[in-house]
């Protein structure tokens, strides 16, 4: 009764056309100062965060795809990213951190990043350094439903829908949950993007893969990755960047941080070691594919919770990440028969689901964890999680729908079967990708 006198409290918020802004007597950001090691940290990880992408993500991805559509997954990597990068600073950031408006989105003061402080309210980082660092979350989660629609999607598509993607899914449900709207007000934790960039962009992905069908002889046509070396590298790549993902995201050089990164390298470690276990016990040999795919599956899981729990809880969590993460990638292949080719939604959308509701109970100062809020216990914060994942992931979904088709309309989504056949890099690049077999 506690938590729905809560959601009947924050419903109006959530239906308003406007909420004030918040109280700033106390608070003069053009006259703050920003603290130079916080700063340092910060600058940093956004410099790790963006490594994640270019080349982490690329590389990643490029090493499972056949070598003829090589190229296409890099190009198509740093295609989202520019494009990304460019709303965030127009209009991205203010719709997600603006001054809150209405629960929703944020207001546009911030518009082209104008009007920034010197410091973040609440913060001890300029405000610039906080944008910025924030722009980097931005252009991965859209990049990451690539795996997806990888070898028959048209680039056209790809661009317009990951553009719009970012203003319709992405802002909306950052500012629900980071910029003081109202998913944040119900009790919803995510440290660093369980629900805001792996729900979303593991639903949406899913969505994604199920409207533009199945690549031609999917599943009947044998279709290896052509170098599992450039895919383990990439997977080193983000699983480094990944400290600067997560440790970054206690916006503070201080125990927060260090103790985020701890917790991200032990659920990556347990959760590769349990994915190649499962694949000697089922198939009778550990893959280098399964290494990686595991530590990746361990990062996403750990993510939502990597500055909330501890180590023990961390352990805890990866284990649970390289087992259920593992048999997804089944349910969805094979009992669904659904190309998600990269299994974005089987390990990014699964991970950060399980890390967001694990979350609840390892929280608990019991297991090691920071503790609930002074109104929040056990169950409260599980249905706050549940709600917070649900409403997000039909969001997602829904929106992918109208974007997807809406976009197709006019930038057809899918390239034609000779197109496919001939591979990307020559039908949508006009280059072949250099042999590496």
């Amino acid at each position: 009764m506690k938590y729905l006198s809560k959601f009947f409290i924050a419903l109006p918020a959530m239906l308003a056309t406007a909420i004030p802004a918040r109280a700033q007597e106390t608070f003069d950001p053009a006259a703050a100062a920003g603290d130079s090691g916080d700063t340092a940290w910060i600058l940093t990880a956004t410099a790790l965060v963006l490594l994640m992408t270019l080349p982490g993500l690329a590389l990643f991805y490029g090493g499972l795809v056949r070598s003829k559509n090589f190229l296409s997954v890099l190009v198509q990597c740093m295609a989202v990213a520019a494009i990304c990068s460019v709303l965030w600073v127009v209009v991205g950031y203010t719709l997600a951190f603006g001054p809150v408006s209405n629960g929703i989105l944020g207001g546009g003061l911030n518009w082209m990043l104008m009007g920034l402080g010197n410091v973040r309210e609440g913060l001890s980082i300029p405000e610039s350094s906080f944008a910025m660092f924030q722009m980097t979350f931005a252009v991965i989660t859209p990049a990451l439903m690539v795996g997806a629609w990888v070898e028959r999607a048209r680039f056209g598509w790809v661009v317009a829908f990951s553009a719009l993607w970012l203003l319709v899914v992405y802002a909306p449900v950052t500012h629900w949950v980071w910029g003081g709207g109202w998913l944040s007000g119900l009790g919803v934790m995510d440290f660093a993007g369980g629900i805001v960039v792996h729900t979303t962009a593991g639903v949406s992905a899913l969505v994604a893969a199920i409207m533009i069908g199945k690549r031609i002889g999917w599943p009947k046509t044998l279709m290896l990755p052509h170098s599992p070396a450039l895919t383990v590298a990439g997977a080193g790549l983000l699983w480094v960047g990944w400290f600067g993902f997560n440790g970054g995201s206690a916006l503070t050089a201080t125990d927060d941080a260090s103790t985020a990164i701890i917790n991200t390298h032990v659920a990556a470690s347990v959760a590769a070691l349990m994915w190649i276990l499962i694949e000697r016990i089922k198939v009778g040999k550990s893959t280098a594919v399964g290494v990686a795919t595991g530590a990746i599956a361990g990062l996403a899981t750990i993510t939502p919770a990597a500055g909330f729990v501890g180590p023990g809880a961390s352990i805890i969590i990866g284990a649970a990440a390289g087992m259920v993460c593992f048999f997804a990638v089944g349910l969805v292949k094979n009992s669904f028969k659904i190309d998600d080719s990269l299994d974005v939604f089987a390990v990014h959308g699964v991970g950060g689901i399980l890390g967001s509701l694990l979350l609840a109970l390892f929280v608990s100062e019991s297991f090691g964890g920071v503790g609930y809020a002074d109104d929040m216990a056990f169950g409260s914060q599980f249905v706050a999680q549940l709600i917070g994942v649900g409403v997000v992931a039909i969001w997602s979904a829904v929106a992918t729908l109208i974007l997807g088709y809406g976009i197709s309309f006019v930038l057809p989504m899918r390239v034609n079967e000779d197109d496919e056949r001939d591979g990307l890099d020559i039908s949508s690049h006009g280059e072949r990708a250099w042999d590496l077999d």
